[in-house]
């Protein structure tokens, strides 16, 4: 740029005048810059000072500001010496091409406004039909502008098509499997699993300590008939429990849709409904909800409490504020419908069929009360129960093949017993009148499910007492163990009902086996009709009688075949053959 500084005395006003060719005015920005100074310090002064500069898209608006600064501030140059006017502030050299910048300007100006009322019209949501006519204004002022510079009209940007851009694929998480498509290590993993990441928590998944008040039972005996569907027991007032109910048991089953959760609690008498409310829970711990969904599943014993309610169909639930994990299970139960129904897998995985068979639980139940009615009737008739060795060095008691072990430190062959009766009698001997003992038997012989080689048995012996008071006994006892466990002395048993009602049916082998075979008399006494025995049982369908040396093993060879399977309700069989009774009286 050149520069030219004018001076004139009239005025006292200082121009600067700055001028650019006509080709750097083409391509590049014009700008100048004027200062208005009073040049005596006596006088007022007042100054203007602005610059401008002209582009494509932002000249007008500068344009625009310099205009108004200049009129804001041409009132304010009241020189010293008025009589002098101010005529024009800058001049260029060529007047015409002055002209026409101004001309481009107002035309840019114009472009501006018109792309600003556009994008406002867009963002109105004007219809693109009603868009149309302000787009075709905006091209026509561009092309004037065009015509005005000499340069070819900006055409409209294409719109690249964006090419769709290959998503990256997600690495596909394999779907979680169902417990049913594991392996058992797999389950095992997953459970265990889950129990540490419980310790990383701060939970123990394996609790020390937990004590429930209320059992199932409990629970369904307070509220019989009390509380309608949907109502809330909050204080309560039907049970005796003080403070908020207690449960504890295992998850039989495990229901949970969104915020609600819903699980079958069983304990030792039987099960109850556990329900877990998101909001109820977090009121105390705010994770205690996601925990029970991450942490729990089917077989875990938990701890809960809360209050009872009635749900809207009329179950009996405890409506938990909080639950523990008392026993994080590492294996799931057996299938819920089908269970264990193998009943070789029942008895190798008793505590699996006690779990899922309520049934089964009972049975043992009813057996320990039998044993433990057992032990009080026999202590209340004055019997004392001594436990008496199981190693024996010599197996005595019975006709039975023993288990046979050594004892390393005594350098000695033992056998287990094979039944109690022999200290039993040695006790009597010792001065003691009454005594029994209830106690395991092992003997090595085949197995069913009648016979077991490890077995429970009691022996009891009396001085001063034939076998007509051990059967007077022996019926007191029973009638006393069903009552107990029964109620009733009338029990089903398969396709038939047992009476135990005092007195029992006493019969001698000998009639029991003339009813069957009443042809011949089976004398025991008199070894020359063992042929005739023989051949009459032959007749009767008896197996194996040839074998037979005598006739007393004749009538038990009768016996057990042709009576033993019909006796169905209570009988004492008694005075059996001498051969068949070792160490009995005869």
């Amino acid at each position: 740029h050149e520069g030219i500084e004018q001076q004139h005395s009239s005025s006292n006003i200082i121009f600067l005048h700055m001028t650019t060719s006509k080709s750097a005015r083409r391509q590049k920005i014009m700008a100048s810059t004027f200062l208005l100074a009073a040049l005596r310090p006596a006088s007022r002064t007042t100054a203007a000072a602005f610059s401008f500069s002209r582009s494509s898209s932002s000249y007008a608006a500068q344009r625009s500001i310099a205009s108004q600064t200049t009129s804001a501030y041409l009132p304010q140059l009241s020189l010293s010496h008025t009589t002098t006017p101010l005529v024009r502030l800058f001049s260029t050299t060529d007047a015409a091409a002055d002209t026409k910048s101004e001309e481009i300007a107002a035309v840019e100006a114009q472009i501006a406004a018109k792309g600003n009322e556009i994008r406002t019209l867009k963002e109105n949501g004007i219809a693109k039909p009603e868009l149309a006519p302000h787009v075709e204004e905006l091209l026509a002022l561009k092309a004037k502008l065009a015509d005005l510079t000499g340069e070819p009209a900006a055409a409209p940007p294409k719109k690249e098509k964006k090419k769709p851009q290959k998503q990256k694929q997600k690495q596909k998480q394999p779907p979680k499997k169902d417990e049913s498509e594991m392996s058992i290590n797999e389950l095992r993993d997953s459970r265990l699993g889950k129990a540490q990441s419980m310790r990383d928590a701060g939970a123990e998944p394996y609790a020390y300590v937990y004590d429930p008040n209320r059992t199932a039972a409990q629970l369904a005996a307070e509220y019989d008939g009390k509380l309608e569907p949907g109502e809330e027991d909050a204080d309560n007032e039907h049970t005796e429990c003080q403070g908020e109910i207690a449960v504890a048991g295992r998850i039989m089953a495990r229901r949970v849709f969104g915020k609600l959760a819903f699980f079958t609690l069983q304990d030792d008498t039987g099960t109850i409904q556990l329900q877990f409310d998101k909001k109820r829970l977090g009121e105390r711990d705010s994770d205690s909800f996601k925990n029970l969904k991450a942490w729990t599943d089917a077989g875990d014993i938990i701890g809960a409490k809360g209050t009872i309610r009635r749900t809207d169909k009329g179950e009996l639930t405890l409506y938990a504020k909080e639950w523990t994990m008392l026993t994080k299970s590492a294996l799931p139960l057996p299938d819920k419908y089908h269970g264990l129904t193998d009943i070789s897998k029942r008895y190798r995985n008793r505590h699996l069929d006690l779990i899922v068979n309520p049934a089964v639980r009972d049975t043992f139940r009813n057996r320990a009360r039998i044993t433990s009615s057992l032990r009080r009737q026999l202590d209340a008739k004055g019997y004392l129960e001594i436990e008496t060795p199981v190693l024996h060095t010599q197996p005595g008691g019975a006709e039975a093949k023993p288990f046979e072990t050594y004892h390393n430190s005594m350098d000695m062959e033992l056998t287990l017993r094979i039944a109690t009766e022999l200290h039993l009698k040695r006790l009597i001997i010792g001065g003691f009148p009454r005594v029994y003992e209830l106690g395991r038997i092992f003997r090595n012989e085949g197995i069913s499910t009648r016979h077991n080689p490890e077995f429970t048995s009691v022996e009891l012996y009396q001085a001063y007492a034939d076998y007509d008071d051990m059967m007077d006994l022996t019926e007191e006892l029973v009638c006393g163990m069903a009552s107990e466990v029964c109620d009733s002395e009338t029990i089903p048993y398969g396709e038939h009902t047992i009476s135990l009602e005092r007195p029992w049916r006493r019969v001698t082998m000998h009639d029991i086996v003339k009813e069957e075979i009443p042809d011949f008399d089976f004398d025991v006494n008199d070894p020359s009709t063992l042929d005739a025995a023989k051949a009459a049982a032959t007749a009767a369908g008896v197996p194996e009688v040839q074998q037979c040396t005598s006739v007393g093993y004749v009538l038990n060879q009768c016996f057990e075949e042709l009576c033993e399977p019909k006796l169905i309700q209570p009988t004492f069989v008694i005075d059996y053959p001498v051969e068949v009774s070792p160490l009995s009286k005869p």
